[in-house]
């Protein structure tokens, strides 16, 4: 058998490598850091998650929990471990970030049949077995072998991933549990869904105009020459929001409805969400307030929310680039390169967006990349599952304006029959979903093991 390759050891590299050692394949397992760095990692650790600590909803029938449910039946490390280091965030999966990577780190680094090593690749052998899930902080050096490899002169003309193919993701601010002002405050989660885990920073009109004008006469960090801010549609800085309009934070970020003040039995005029960050619950992040201030612009206008006029921040906000390949014109449904079949992409690189599409796609990519090192052939997921219509939509999307994508609804495939209810088509969808991921499993010719019962957890003391 052959030898894989796994360039990344982030949530996808990570998973994919667990994925072929589970099937009896050896890894060799590169990761840059701590040798080489990036702006937005803060340890060495694996599957490091450097934006929020969400890895979405688990409220059955939605998109983002039946993704969830195929990885699940088909053995993810990972989101064992997310279960495992899971910190109260109502009907959300959050996990104590800290705790999550260094399990993953830790089981990774125990399975024999994985070899890591701590050092940047730069080049790349076409015809060598190689996943590559370097995540969107793909090294200069690697992405110019990737831009190297997608100009192959058997498809000249064909796109390649270079300066336009990135967007920009973001980090949000985090702040010490006991420097918020917990009279000013008040537990609850949206719509009573699920338990009241989120901490809320209700605020009146007033208080709003004052913070709205604030956050817009804030300065930005200084744009870089070789800077092009362009952001990422579903995860746009909080200032870039505020631009289009008074109101669009309310509508967004900041959105009050279904938050009822249990002190006043009004829901406010805007609010503020903080999460649990870790299991101790000694700090939390402010959902969805990630922003390209200054450092010193962002403790000013943040200290204007109600309860955290004397927050200590344990991290402000940031922007980060984030690369990305033209998956469309570049890949397979198996997620291997047209023009070299021995080479795979997973993760944010291919064109999802999202933890939980990293991970999955780190799933499918290992399954495939066993399947081609024991000599077999790689059979994507049914279509109408969530994995393989998320493999579908970044293979087979336009290829001029490419956008990363989470899973949602709207790529798997319509029902063969009209269902008017939305509740009740989103029930059935996801049950053809896991019936046909279910056949898939079946006929694969190397079943993977639980991941609970493959390698046990190391212990989280």
């Amino acid at each position: 058998m052959k030898k894989v390759l796994i360039i990344g050891a982030g949530l996808a590299g990570s998973e994919a490598a667990w994925q072929c050692a589970r099937r009896g394949i050896a890894v060799e397992l590169f990761e840059m850091r701590p040798a080489r760095t990036t702006p937005a990692h803060q340890t060495d650790h694996f599957a490091e998650l450097v934006c929020s600590n969400s890895l979405k909803s688990e409220s059955e029938n939605t998109a983002p929990w039946l993704l969830k449910e195929e990885m699940r039946r088909a053995g993810s490390l990972l989101l064992e471990i997310a279960r495992d280091t899971a910190v109260p965030a109502g009907h959300a999966l959050a996990v104590d970030r800290a705790e999550f990577s260094r399990k993953v780190t830790e089981a990774i680094s125990r399975e024999p049949l994985i070899t890591t090593r701590r050092e940047e690749v730069t080049q790349v052998a076409a015809g060598q077995l190689t996943l590559i899930a370097t995540g969107p902080l793909t090294s200069d050096a690697l992405s110019q072998e990737i831009v190297r490899l997608s100009l192959d002169p058997s498809r000249a003309g064909a796109p390649a991933p270079h300066n336009n193919l990135y967007f920009y993701d973001s980090i949000s601010p985090i702040v010490e549990a006991d420097s918020i002002d917990m009279s000013k405050v008040y537990l609850a989660a949206r719509y009573d869904k699920g338990s009241p885990d989120y901490i809320n920073c209700p605020m009146s009109k007033a208080e709003y105009d004052r913070f709205y004008d604030a956050l817009l006469a804030a300065q930005s960090v200084e744009q870089k020459d070789w800077e092009n801010l362009n952001y990422f549609e579903s995860c746009l800085p909080i200032e870039e929001i505020a631009r289009r309009g008074r109101d669009t934070l309310r509508f967004g970020p900041m959105k009050p409805v279904g938050l009822k003040d249990p002190r006043t039995g009004r829901i406010p005029y805007a609010a503020v969400q903080l999460r649990q960050e870790n299991l101790r619950a000694d700090s939390y992040n402010l959902v969805g307030f990630q922003n390209h201030l200054k450092f010193g612009e962002q403790a000013r206008v943040l200290s204007l929310i109600p309860g955290l006029e004397y927050a200590r921040f344990l991290r402000f906000g940031q922007i980060h680039r984030n690369t990305y390949i033209n998956s469309p014109a570049l890949l397979h449904p198996t997620l291997q390169m047209k023009a070299h079949p021995q080479v795979l992409f997973a993760g944010q690189i291919c064109g999802v967006e999202g933890y939980v599409e990293s991970i999955a796609t780190g799933l499918m990519a290992g399954i495939n990349a066993a399947a081609l090192a024991a000599g077999g052939e790689p059979v994507p997921p049914p279509r109408a599952t969530a994995c393989g219509s998320l493999v579908h939509y970044i293979t087979q999307a336009e290829t001029k304006n490419f956008q990363p994508a989470n899973i949602t609804f709207d790529l798997l495939p319509a029902l063969d029959r009209k269902v008017r209810d939305r509740k009740e088509r989103h029930r059935l969808q996801c049950e053809l979903a896991l019936r046909e991921f279910e056949g898939w499993l079946r006929r694969s010719a190397l079943p993977a093991p639980s991941a609970a019962e493959a390698v046990p957890f190391p212990d989280s003391a």
